[in-house]
């Protein structure tokens, strides 16, 4: 039988992971994408996905951009993490099923990137010799109200990170029609925004201004969004996501000389699939906790995660040696998928750098779902363990081996990035033949920390990334 576990205290951290370390450079439209991943998440639910959006660039000569955006979800009884927003859940009067009933209410504490700001690769002419806007980390505060004519939803965001300095109010309307498979929600938010945040991203500095481009300040405005967005369900855990909007630039940003058009229409496209189920089933009391400590050394650059998980590569590097420690815990999700040897288990691990005075070394929260195979013909006898786990990573400061990796092709550096966990272990109790430690694991892994191939503007765009080879010790309790 298939279980389902929520993770206990597993994503207490996110907080962290967000708030702490977000230093992106995005370059994305205006504001985060939740309208379009709230759709998707259900209670007790727990996924990975992502969505692909093309969507027209604010920015003169900006054009038509294409981005990646990696979906993580979790929507607990306390805790969320949707995609670019963490946060708490103040109160909840949730019937705890299927869904949100009628009448009622939610009061939310969150984190958010905000998904704006200059184009990181190709610069349009409008913005040569301009300071570039950066991505900014907000707080906020969201109350939703649900009744059966739709949902009413008003969010509070203000800048924490120091980047625009400045507020947003946001409020929203949406109505959910479901009918079989499919599920339809539009749209329609109207966002109120002050002067900082306005004339940050499209105001022109006294200093910036050229003969083609005055200087400019737009002040505050009113930005309106109407968006169509649904889903579909392959299966009980698989979905796809579609979607279109289009927001209305207010007057004041309209005439700004680096700004090419008023309306900005968007598509969205996607697939998630959801650990968690539509039903909640929530913790069983005998579910294991796993315990995991490594060691490992930076692999030769020549040496990709390709090569080293084909076994053609595991040299590690010979010049600028840097070496990582650390922890890793987790709780299981699904055990035995549908009667496989294939188990699901969420982590939460802190890494240390040593980065052997190259710099000053740093910490490394990594956050992600993992994918444990089992089913060896000889595991009866040798019990042996292929993992793969994907999710986040964020670094307290970007790790020397990408710093100096990505200086040398002139690229950007993130300290959020996505992470990948490849693992290969064996039972420690079936080779020394002690029954109490079957439950323990001693193997290989590789911590690798990449940005997409610089498709994604969450994880700042970063074409590259680092490759640590480790070994680790697991056991279970």
């Amino acid at each position: 039988m298939m279980k389902h576990i929520q993770p206990s205290r597993f994503l207490l951290c996110a907080a962290w992971l967000l708030a702490g370390a977000f230093a992106t450079k995005s370059a994305c439209a205006l504001g985060g994408t939740d309208p379009v991943v709230d759709i998707l998440t259900v209670p007790g639910s727990a996924g990975l996905g992502f969505v692909t959006r093309v969507e027209t660039s604010p920015y003169r000569g900006g054009g038509t951009r294409y981005d990646l955006l990696p979906v993580y979800l979790y929507e607990g009884e306390r805790l969320f993490l949707h995609a670019n927003r963490v946060g708490l859940k103040l109160l909840n009067n949730n019937d705890g099923k299927t869904g949100e009933p009628n009448g009622v209410q939610r009061l939310d504490l969150f984190v958010e990137q905000r998904l704006e700001g200059h184009p990181v690769g190709r610069i349009p002419a409008s913005l040569v010799g301009m300071a570039p806007r950066d991505s900014g980390i907000d707080l906020g505060l969201s109350y939703r109200y649900r009744q059966p004519w739709g949902i009413l939803q008003a969010e509070l965001l203000h800048d924490i990170g120091k980047t625009y300095k400045g507020t947003e109010v946001r409020l929203g309307y949406s109505y959910d029609w479901r009918s079989g498979p499919w599920t339809l929600r539009p749209n329609v938010t109207v966002a109120v925004r002050d002067a900082r945040l306005n004339n940050y991203y499209y105001g022109v500095l006294a200093s910036e201004a050229t003969a083609e481009r005055a200087a400019y300040t737009p002040g505050y405005g009113i930005n309106t969004s109407v968006g169509l967005y649904g889903t579909y369900d392959m299966s009980q855990r698989w979905r796809l996501l579609a979607g279109v909007s289009a927001t209305v630039l207010g007057n004041s940003v309209k005439d700004s000389p680096i700004v090419q058009k008023r309306v900005l229409p968007a598509v969205y496209i996607g697939a998630v699939y959801d650990f968690g189920g539509h039903k909640r089933e929530w913790a069983y009391n005998d579910s294991p906790t796993y315990f995991k400590a490594l060691y490992g050394k930076a692999a030769e650059p020549s040496c990709h995660l390709a090569r080293i998980i084909t076994a053609r590569c595991f040299s590690t590097a010979s010049s600028n040696a840097t070496s990582i420690s650390g922890i890793q815990i987790g709780k299981p999700f699904i055990q035995k998928l549908n009667g496989w040897p294939l188990d699901f288990a969420g982590y939460v691990g802190l890494t240390r750098h040593n980065d052997s005075g190259l710099q000053a070394g740093g910490l490394q929260l990594d956050l992600f779902m993992k994918a444990i195979y089992s089913g060896f013909p000889w595991s009866d006898r040798v019990k042996t363990r292929l993992g793969m786990g994907l999710g986040l990573s964020a670094a307290q400061r970007v790790p020397y081996t990408e710093v100096s990796s990505q200086a040398s092709g002139g690229k950007t550096t993130s300290r959020l990035l996505n992470y990948m966990d490849p693992t290969l272990d064996v039972s420690v109790g079936d080779l020394l033949g002690v029954r109490s430690l079957k439950e323990t694991y001693v193997g290989f892994g590789v911590s690798h920390r990449s940005g997409i191939f610089g498709s994604s503007r969450l994880l700042g765009n970063v074409n590259g990334g680092s490759n640590y080879i480790y070994t680790y010790l697991e056991t279970a309790f």
